[in-house]
């Protein structure tokens, strides 16, 4: 049985003593509950860079997952303003979130870089969670099959089978993120079926029954049950509802049957 993951992307929010705050209390809601959320899900937070320090210290014997929003796929070197894999492994990061649309589509981040990070998370060990997802245009012009495959198939470049089971994706229509738009439960899991289709194609069954897809795009503690109970959604990837502590940890909740 694939765990459901249940992620908090925070984006450009807080400060340190907002973030750490708002882990209190989102320990306060769940941490009681965690031996028997454990069974079927997981929980990670993703702060922006500069607050990981802050978290990683409030989320201390906690079982969340303390994740990164992006990373450089060089080790270390003239990078100015980049953060590097091993500097994120120092603070306990188990996770990356690579290629959100907000890196492809605000800083112009190709396929080519997303597969670079991607590789680059692999070698260090870190889960990388694959973004990808189709602008308003293309999702209206009826290719969003046609842009998330592409995507995910170079994103997938290099990628070993005995490697893949440790990929992430995440599937964000681009016209869903912080519009209040979502996909529905069914357009949602099409995609995902589709995206499943290609790791059978470029894998083999087992690979594909392992591999978690998550759905992100206006996920809130109303919707979040009827999306994650499709059996090809494996998550959410969570913007807005992540930065406060009631709305995430009723997602966390989510009901999944």
């Amino acid at each position: 049985m694939r765990k459901k993951l249940l992620a908090g992307n925070w984006k450009m929010n807080l400060v340190p003593t907002e973030a750490r705050a708002l882990i209190a209390a989102l320990r306060a809601e769940i941490d009681r509950d965690s031996a028997t959320l454990a069974k079927d899900r997981e929980v990670m937070v993703a702060p922006p860079a500069i607050l990981i320090p802050s978290v990683a210290q409030a989320l201390a014997g906690s079982s969340i997952f303390l994740g990164a929003q992006n990373m450089h796929f060089e080790d270390k070197g003239a990078f100015t303003g980049e953060v590097s894999p091993p500097m994120l492994k120092s603070y306990g990061v188990t996770h990356v979130i690579l290629g959100h649309s907000e890196r492809r589509h605000v800083f112009n981040e190709s396929d080519e870089l997303i597969n670079k990070k991607v590789l680059a998370a692999l070698k260090h060990r870190l889960v990388p969670i694959l973004c990808v997802g189709e602008t308003q245009e293309e999702h209206d012009g009826g290719r969003a099959l046609e842009v998330v495959l592409r995507q995910l198939e170079r994103g997938l470049e290099g990628v070993s089978s005995e490697a893949v089971a440790g990929v992430i994706l995440a599937y964000e229509p681009v016209w869903a993120i912080g519009t209040g738009r979502t996909a529905t439960p069914e357009q949602a899991e099409s995609i995902h079926g589709a995206l499943r289709g290609v790791i059978l194609e470029r894998y083999d069954r087992a690979h594909a029954d392992q591999v978690r897809i998550l759905y992100g795009g206006s996920v809130t503690a109303d919707n979040v049950d009827s999306l994650i109970s499709k059996p090809d959604i494996d998550g959410a990837l969570v913007g807005g509802a992540s930065l406060k502590a009631d709305s995430f940890a009723r997602i966390v909740k989510a009901r999944t049957h």
